[in-house]
């Protein structure tokens, strides 16, 4: 990257650390997404750390959350990106008292409190009882809460009376529509990836962990295209950028298929507004004239 680039990077990222004491922008929050979707690569930095300090050998397995003493650590790397987010939403009520934050607030607290149960159910080796039930139950709460807000607020998808059924009225991709209806489908599936998690029998869990993380990564990709796209067609809505400016009055063009009489008439209007203009200044000035003796 450009040292320009480097630097918004990581003045944009060092802001996310100190949520709540400034102002919070868009490019706060959005990057603040983006590091929701990297759950898996973060609960692992304490894993590689670890592995990198104890070498790799058979008893690697000591160093993971799942089952383990350290899923604490795990928790709360996982559950940052969310915290920072939850911060942001009540930072940006306080100064707008926009009610839409404080709910949009809620879903990163249901977030933090499903992955709070995830870590407990790992902790206790994955088997079935309170602490699963407890665990599903959170999660169905949140993939329906933020998959509900993907689409309606995030998007603004759904709309009634669209072009295109469950779309909205505005659309940029209007040369992949289809686009649309697969950024929908998938988005509501890989928000309850989580199921994978769920069967006894097959792949080894940190593989399913490792292809849940990239399906979100991928997920995230998408949603950045159409969350961008919602945020340019508000930013037109609102006149923040615009390619014209609305005229108070209307303007019509002369056809080109006129035989100039029009042109004529307004040369006709034009020089009698003139000769009117002049009988009036000459007659004035007489005015002017006559009066000074008066005077």
């Amino acid at each position: 990257m450009f040292k320009s680039s480097r630097w918004w990077l990581i003045k944009n990222v060092s802001k996310l650390l100190t949520s709540g004491m400034h102002r919070v922008e868009f490019a706060d929050f959005w990057m603040g997404d983006q590091f929701c979707s990297l759950v898996f690569t973060l609960s692992n930095l304490y894993f590689v750390g670890c592995v990198y300090a104890t070498g790799i050998d058979d008893t690697w397995r000591h160093c993971t959350s799942n089952p383990g003493p350290r899923w604490g650590v795990a928790f709360l790397l996982a559950s940052l990106p969310l915290l920072v987010r939850l911060v942001q939403s009540v930072k940006r009520w306080v100064d707008s008292r926009l009610i839409t934050h404080l709910i949009n607030g809620g879903k990163y607290g249901a977030g933090i409190i499903q992955y709070l149960f995830y870590f407990l159910w790992r902790e206790q080796g994955g088997k079935r009882g309170p602490i699963f039930v407890v665990w599903c139950v959170f999660a169905t709460n949140y993939s329906l809460y933020a998959g509900a807000w993907d689409l309606l607020m995030d998007w603004s998808l759904l709309r009634p009376h669209a072009p295109y059924p469950f779309l909205r009225p505005s659309l940029l991709y209007t040369n992949h529509i289809p686009f649309y209806y697969f950024a929908i489908i998938t988005n509501i599936l890989i928000r309850f990836i989580w199921v994978l998690y769920i069967p006894e029998d097959g792949p080894d869990f940190i593989i399913r962990t490792f292809i849940a993380g990239m399906l979100e990564a991928l997920r995230r990709w998408q949603w950045n295209f159409l969350r961008l796209e919602n945020e340019h067609l508000g930013n037109i809505d609102q006149y923040r950028v615009t390619r014209e400016v609305p005229l108070p009055y209307s303007y019509d063009e002369p056809s080109h298929d006129s035989d100039g009489d029009d042109e004529d008439d307004a040369n006709d209007r034009m020089s009698t507004s003139s000769r009117s203009w002049k009988r009036a200044r000459g007659g004035s000035g007489s005015d002017r004239t006559a009066a000074e003796p008066d005077a």
